[in-house]
């Protein structure tokens, strides 16, 4: 996606908003299930269907029977799998051979908050171009213009055992001669869409597990727990003596770990961590990780350090996941949690990714506190800023004229980073250097400095 592209429905993970207000409308829902639909019945020698899923929120109903309407009005049967992760979705798309999967959730957004994406049959999401050609079709009114007849109209039905194919699928990913036996494992399902396969997994596969997060009634997901609230994990941890703490989102896509002294360990930690260890054995492909321009410096001149580049995309996954498919690359993710191994998975998955450091902690047999050596993260500080629109950040002279002051002022021991958000009318501000207060009155200051620029004022 170019920055300047506008997007009236698909922001930089599908489309996403609160729930029962434009666009996340039953309406809405309808339409894109005749549109989706209407693309992929398209292709030929293909089975016509598509796989629904979704999380906890109570509004996942709503949309989940609006989409199913509208695809089986374009004559696509339907498949509905309940609450699973969205990676589960994804691998299910392709193993189930449908031509579309649709996952419905906000992921780490409170539960008044919903959204929709979809994946291809190959489990990847959909590139730009048909999220584009999907948002045509609506917006234009073409869709609502299409229609087959009455003898042509899909079925939709449920399966019940897709969460236990997605057990399966991660065991086969952690290496069969490991086992978790003797290892106290807390998890934070977020009350999401990973409160049943995340213990499950766990437990199969020998850990002690002290569930939390796994009781959700629609309302309380990400609600103060889960990878944005890891607070909990951390408690639980140092409260029940445990070896390690895993704390998901609510789509269970994203994961923050935590170790048995209590200490958080976001995606870039992860990321450093298995690139090492893939580095040591052979297994990381061209010796480079793919993160976004929001990882912190530190991991990349953690990488540096012992051979490996760090190649930077925009922000979000689906950027890193093309980066890794255009240039052959197999470990990338985002400092929030998003963890993709391409060899294994499609898409960020917080329980995989977890079950790698878990087997990565078997492996060597040191407690996870003793696996983060090398690693030192440089104070980053993060201002967010509410804008009424969005102006291009490179004709607001004045901001630009800040930004290399201050760059030239860190040098190469820190970093600027100015973007608007893909889906709010944000501002975000990061700085990074070595002297965090510094860090702190730099940010501040080009926040300062964007706000009047954009109000017209210096």
């Amino acid at each position: 996606m170019s920055e300047g592209r506008v997007r009236n429905l698909f922001g930089t993970d599908g489309i996403r908003g609160t729930a029962n207000v434009h666009p996340m409308t039953p309406e809405v829902a309808l339409a894109l299930g005749r549109a989706i639909a209407h693309v992929f019945r398209r292709q030929e020698g293909q089975r016509k269907q598509i796989l629904i899923g979704k999380d906890t929120r109570l509004s996942g109903y709503m949309f989940e029977d609006a989409l199913a309407a509208g695809i089986c009005s374009m004559g696509v049967n339907v498949i509905q799998v309940g609450p699973v992760p969205t990676p589960a979705l994804a691998f299910l798309t392709r193993d189930m051979r449908c031509n579309a999967g649709v996952m419905i959730t906000a992921s780490h957004n409170p539960y008044q908050d919903n959204g929709i994406k979809f994946f291809a049959s190959d489990g990847f999401k959909l590139p730009d171009s048909e999220e584009a050609r999907i948002e045509r079709l609506i917006e234009t009114g073409e869709v609502s213009r299409i229609s087959v007849p009455p003898d042509e109209i899909g079925q939709a039905h449920r399966i019940e055992d897709a969460c236990g194919r997605y057990v399966v699928y991660l065991k086969h990913t952690f290496p069969r001669d490991l086992t978790l036996e003797g290892m106290r494992i807390v998890i934070d399902c977020a009350n999401g869409a990973g409160y049943r396969v995340g213990p499950t997994v766990l437990r199969e596969l020998g850990a002690e597990v002290f569930e939390f997060g796994a009781e959700p009634n629609g309302r309380n997901i990400n609600d103060e727990c889960g990878s944005l609230f890891p607070e909990l994990a951390v408690a639980k941890v140092k409260e029940l003596r445990a070896d390690v703490g895993i704390a998901l989102d609510g789509d269970a896509d994203r994961v923050i770990v935590i170790d048995e002294r209590g200490e958080i360990f976001d995606g870039d930690m992860l990321m450093w961590l298995c690139a090492r260890d893939m580095k040591a054995r052979g297994t990381l492909a061209k010796d480079t990780v793919v993160a976004t321009v929001m990882s912190n410096l530190g991991l990349e001149l953690a990488l540096d350090s012992i051979g490996v580049d760090l190649l930077r995309t925009q922000v979000g996954d689906r950027y890193v996941v093309e980066a890794m498919r255009r240039d052959g690359y197999n470990l990338g993710g985002e400092q929030s949690g998003h963890i993709l191994f391409l060899d294994d998975s499609t898409t960020g998955d917080g329980l995989m990714s977890a079950l790698q450091v878990l087997a990565l902690m078997s492996r060597s047999g040191q407690r996870l506190s003793a696996l983060h050596e090398g690693f030192e993260r440089l104070p980053q500080v993060l201002v967010n800023i509410g804008v009424a629109e969005k102006r291009p950040l490179e004709k607001l002279p004045s901001l630009q004229e800040a930004v290399c002051e201050v760059e030239d002022e860190l040098g190469d021991e820190g970093r600027v980073l100015i973007r608007y958000s893909g889906t709010e009318l944000k501002a975000r501000v990061m700085v990074e250097g070595r002297d965090e207060s510094r860090v702190h009155e730099i940010a501040n200051h080009l926040a300062s400095t964007l706000k009047r620029a954009l109000a017209g004022t210096g």
